[in-house]
């Protein structure tokens, strides 16, 4: 038996070798991912995707990012590759073990800056695209993060954490010279003292920098106690803008950001905006004239559109461009004659590439853009514009992981397809989008239903709901490993955006603000009871899942219904009120998903907490989390175990060492995840052939 040393591979290899113990199903008849005909939770480790797809500044040739995993080391990595833009002569610009990422064109084309690890640790380097030479541009202790070239291609501009000196308010005595005492005490007196996946937080804050592109020893730009990052550069290169929330109470009101000038002769800084809201993403028109940024004024509502505003360069005369588009706005573009702007957004379940020019006219450029998250299936992607208005993006379907495309004037062309090797020969699980209507009130919702490979709709099938987090986030047609794993399984999986989701507009989104869990709870039984009304479903035989707010739901479900025969609640919330006390985001949460603090409404934060509906579950139960999870703490996930302990429900706790919130970021972690997942339903599942025909009878 091999012997694996790492407590993830061992948690892996149990939960793999419990699931083959359990009863076979047609899914689980061949195990070697290289022979079955079905997605085996091994092929985890030979997916890959693209990402960050920038088009040269004269639209002739892009780069992007190729991702992959090394089933060795249980890591991901990503080089960089090069591709004309008819896809006629793709080749890779880096190759190796390590973790390429971020590419940004020189304006002049003629050179690349990237962020590797090459070095040992993540660096700022110079690829020259003639010659092919690269040149390590930084070699500092802390990582430089967002870089950007001046447009003369002399200077880059990056954000970088510098630390500061931790206060010495507790007097240690001086230990005897040879004792070995413990590690000094930490003292915190921040309110955000960690964060999920940065874990607890040194003191000091990220502070923006400017270097020669021949090299050199960076210059700090900023100083003080609040965080600066994502600059840009002036047309001139006189001024670099950024958004930073210097307010007095920043850490009270996390998302009160400001637009800001620095002016690189003199260092001062100026506030180019001041409303109560995020301002922030500030790009340059190319004449100069505009400053193009994202936004809102702050209603303190659970969800609220990002929207694209226009000022003069000077800060003056400010005003709303977007005022009639009524979905969340990102990624924004000038197009090459400073008349409007390209932008990345999300709508009922699909994202597109839009355009407003300065007038406020919208109209969609492409659709199709997707497939960055390879475990669930959320609405992710980018893109990039030359200034003659071609464009580049990911290209994502339910179908496949995120691809290379182009496209100009909407004629658009598929330039890889890095996953075929994998797919030609597995059967995936048929997506199919359907519309029904809420049991609450009849509001319009929208879901996907995937159907296990070799699907015959005389037979019924057991039946997976899987909830989505956020809560405002959404699922789309976009490919999902986790749920493809369940298909081949034999499983009938149905996902979908209850009310609450993102992509739908502000008062669809807002249904649940200061109210949640509530009404989605009807959203999710009508998707099911829709699903069961076409007949292949087995209505003994559904269970349910879902990661952070989709395990909220999860666990709300459970104390709701006696419908499912087995659940998985992941990374939930259980307790409002202590995970509120706990997690990453606090003020975040008391400003944003409460009207009081729970010591002033204790009674609310009780309603909406599913530990509160303990006494009603008789399902049986898997909690599963993340060790290192700030965002949803463990201990939420241990409370809710504990809890049905005592209430003598069936239950069990897994625990994935070193996950944070986002569980895998390990392609072990998303095996692990999976695994226990269906190791659990399988026991619950029934003993017999999971499928039977349209009147009950067993094949």
């Amino acid at each position: 038996m091999p012997h694996f040393t790492s407590p993830c591979f061992r948690l892996m290899f149990i939960l793999l070798m419990t699931a083959a113990a359990m009863p076979a199903t047609p899914a689980a008849e061949v195990v070697n991912p290289a022979l079955s005909k079905r997605l085996e939770m091994l092929d985890v480790f030979n997916l890959e995707y693209i990402s960050d797809a920038q088009i040269s500044p004269d639209g002739e040739r892009v780069v992007y990012v190729r991702h992959f995993s090394d089933v060795m080391t249980d890591q991901q990595h990503s080089n960089l590759w090069l591709s004309d833009f008819e896809g006629r002569q793709q080749r890779p610009l880096t190759s190796g073990n390590f973790s390429d990422s971020a590419p940004r064109w020189s304006h002049d084309g003629s050179r690349l800056l990237f962020r590797s690890n090459r070095s040992g640790k993540p660096q700022l380097h110079v690829m020259w695209l003639a010659s092919r030479e690269v040149m390590q541009l930084t070699n500092t202790a802390q990582a430089p993060g967002n870089a950007a070239w001046s447009h003369d291609d002399e200077q880059i501009a990056f954000s970088m954490f510098v630390p500061a000196s931790p206060d010495k308010v507790l007097k240690m005595p001086a230990k005897p010279d040879g004792a070995e005492w413990n590690k000094p005490p930490v003292y915190i007196d921040d309110l955000n003292y960690r964060s999920d996946g940065g874990g607890y937080l040194a003191p000091g804050k990220r502070q923006l920098f400017v270097l020669p592109v021949t090299g050199g020893t960076p210059r700090q730009l900023t100083d003080g106690d609040h965080h600066h990052a994502g600059a840009v550069w002036s047309v001139d290169d006189q001024a670099l803008l950024f958004a930073a929330n210097a307010h007095e109470d920043a850490e009270y009101n996390p998302l009160n950001s400001e637009i800001h000038r620095l002016d690189m002769s003199t260092g001062e800084i100026t506030a180019l905006t001041d409303r109560a809201g995020p301002d922030r993403s500030p790009v340059p028109s190319p004449d100069g004239q505009w400053i193009a940024y994202l936004g809102f004024d702050d209603r303190y509502l659970g969800y609220q559109n990002s929207r694209l505003y226009l000022m003069r360069a000077d800060g003056s005369e400010q005003r709303l461009l977007s005022a009639e588009f009524a979905r969340d706005i990102g990624n924004i573009q000038w197009d090459g004659r400073s008349r409007g702007l390209y932008f990345q957004y999300t709508d009922q379940g699909h994202d597109y590439i839009g355009h407003l020019n300065l007038q406020g006219n919208f109209r969609q450029v492409t659709g199709g853009l997707g497939g960055l998250s390879l475990g669930r299936p959320y609405n992710a992607a980018d893109f990039s514009v030359a200034a003659n208005g071609r464009y580049a993006y990911t290209l994502g379907d339910a179908t496949h992981p995120a691809d290379l495309a182009v496209g100009s004037a909407g004629r658009d062309k598929r330039l890889t397809r890095v996953n075929d090797d994998l797919f030609r020969y597995k059967q995936l699980g048929a997506v199919e989008e359907f519309r029904f209507q809420s049991s609450h009130d009849g509001l319009d919702l929208q879901g996907w239903i995937i159907t296990p490979p070799e699907f015959d709709p005389d037979r019924k099938y057991p039946l997976i709901l899987e909830i989505h987090g956020g809560p405002f986030a959404s699922y789309g047609d976009v490919f999902s490993a986790e749920l493809q794993l369940f298909a081949a399984a034999g499983y009938v999986v149905l996902y979908m955006n209850p009310r609450g989701s993102a992509g739908y507009g502000e008062t669809f989104g807002n249904y649940i603000d200061k109210n949640y869990p509530s009404h989605d709870y009807d959203d999710l039984m009508s998707g099911v009871d829709a699903v069961l009304q076409r007949g292949f479903v087995d209505p003994e035989q559904l269970f349910v899942t879902g990661g952070s707010g989709g395990g909220v739901l999860s666990a709300w479900i459970v104390g709701n219904t006696d419908r499912f025969a087995a659940a998985v609640v992941a990374k939930p919330v259980i307790n409002w009120t202590s995970w509120l006390l706990t997690a990453d985001l606090p003020a975040f949460a008391a400003n944003y998903w409460f009207k009081q603090l729970p010591w002033e409404d204790p009674a609310t934060y009780q309603r909406y907490s599913p530990l509160s509906l303990v006494g009603n579950v008789t399902t049986p139960t898997m909690l599963l989390t993340g060790e290192v999870d700030y965002r949803t703490p463990i201990s939420e996930s241990e409370q809710y175990y504990t809890a049905l302990k005592l209430a003598r429900v069936e239950t069990a706790l897994v625990r994935i060492p070193g996950a944070s919130h986002g569980i895998a970021n390990r392609p072990s972690n998303l095996v692990a995840k999976v695994a226990a997942i269906l190791s659990w339903f399988e026991r619950y599942r029934s003993p017999v052939d999971a499928v039977t025909d349209s009147a009950g009878a067993r094949p």
